[in-house]
């Protein structure tokens, strides 16, 4: 008999038995998740179904994606959903608190959990050894009403990451460049397992910007190995866990196999109007930007910030730099070692924590023919706001680098 995946590992688990790819399970869930985005579907449906909360402790609701309200409009969904969240008493993240993702991966996740989630980012969690994926809010608001979910138990793809960056190259420029090999299309509802020295050297925050982005291929969910680091990383935010480590059996069979040399990347970029339209920073160096915008689920992390202030340190920006702390602790924390002071005196604008302009309804909406060089995981027309508009993709060194310049340059020149 071959081995396991990771995956078919976790979801064997809360089966109770071996689960085979593609086979469909009926999975209890260990937390449910929705936004100010999902949240008000996904409860008309627990209404129409006409039952009550199935796990209030076990469902999760955060008001990130339009934080404070721009509009009546937005401040009526924010009023539903504190209500509902009150008279439910379910888990409830208001404005300020920071992006759900980052949220659930600081107060909530462990290994080997099942997690569903009306976002498609909620696949992050696989940095910590959970199966993780996103949902319609038709299928969170049944999950909501039942504590379960339907998984067709996906396919593997192994990446191998060999090697390690070397600074200020980050796991952005390796993920930027795998879905680039990979195309947008080419890992439809399979699961991208990363491992190898290059994954084993990477801290808990990178791994998350790698399994952040693994839906922009298609993936159902990414997964990282349960190491020490990731012990290591529940104890630094207060949530020490006696759990087991995860990794792939040595005979476990994957459709796919894509080895990654670390050592030889060069930073990379996604052009518009797509992901995959990717490239070596060199070949669009020199492109002006009117905005740079270094957050967002990808990359809004304390270790983002603190590449940004060193290259920042003792300089200004030429363009208009926004920061957005992935969290209110991300935020704190910044503030306490003088990250942000660096940040904004080099001239950038510091919004809440949370999504910001990355969704495209506040806080940076891009104007007609403007070019923004964001760090978020997104670049498709329309993206942050503005269909006239156009987005560029890259790590936050390079990003904070261009902000400097007021074009698109190469982060190694400035690091």
């Amino acid at each position: 008999m071959s081995g396991m995946t990771m995956v078919e590992k976790i979801i064997s688990r809360k089966v109770g038995r071996r689960v085979e790819p593609g086979e469909i399970v009926t999975v209890k869930l260990d937390y449910i998740l929705a936004h100010d985005g999902t949240a008000p579907l996904a409860i008309k449906v627990l209404e129409e179904l006409n039952r009550p909360l199935y796990s209030p402790d076990r469902t999760v609701l955060v008001i990130d994606h339009t934080a404070p309200s721009p509009s009546s409009t937005i401040s009526n969904v924010h009023l539903f959903m504190r209500r509902f969240a009150e008279e439910n008493g379910c888990i409830f993240y208001d404005i300020g608190n920071g992006i759900c993702h980052q949220l659930m991966v600081e107060n909530h996740v462990l290994p080997w959990m099942v997690i569903a989630g009306a976002d498609s980012h909620t696949c992050t969690y696989g940095a910590l050894g959970a199966f993780s994926a996103g949902f319609g809010s038709t299928d969170i608001g049944v999950a909501m009403a039942t504590g379960f979910i339907w998984i067709k138990v996906p396919e593997s793809i192994k990446v191998v990451m060999n090697g390690e960056l070397k600074p200020p190259l980050s796991s952005k420029d390796a993920i930027l460049w795998l879905l680039g090999e990979i195309g947008a299309r080419g890992a439809i509802y399979k699961a991208l397992e990363f491992m190898g020295e290059g994954v084993s050297s990477m801290s808990i925050s990178s791994r998350l910007t790698l399994t952040n982005m693994v839906v922009e291929v298609g993936a159902k969910t990414g997964l990282c190995p349960v190491d020490d680091k990731t012990l290591a990383f529940l104890r630094d935010v207060g949530r020490p866990a006696a759990v087991d480590k995860l990794s792939p059996d040595d005979k476990a069979e994957y459709v796919d196999e894509i080895f990654v040399d670390l050592s030889n990347l060069e930073p990379m970029v996604a052009k518009p109007l797509s992901v995959d339209n990717v490239c070596p920073v060199s070949e669009v160096e020199g492109i002006e930007v009117d905005q740079v915008f270094i957050g967002s689920c990808t990359n809004g992390r304390f270790e983002d910030l603190e590449v940004a202030a060193r290259i920042l340190k003792e300089k200004n920006v030429k363009t208009r730099l926004i920061v957005a702390p992935a969290s209110r602790r991300v935020y704190l924390k910044a503030v306490r070692t003088g990250v942000l002071d660096i940040l904004i005196s080099a001239g950038a604008v510091v919004i809440p924590p949370g999504c910001g302009p990355c969704p495209g309804r506040h806080l940076g909406i891009l104007g007609d023919g403007e070019v923004c060089l964001s760090t978020q995981n997104r670049n498709f027309r329309g993206r942050m706001g503005n269909p006239k508009a156009e987005i560029f993709l890259s790590s936050p060194a390079t990003a904070a680098a261009s902000a400097i310049v007021g074009k698109i340059v190469d982060p190694r020149r400035w690091s």
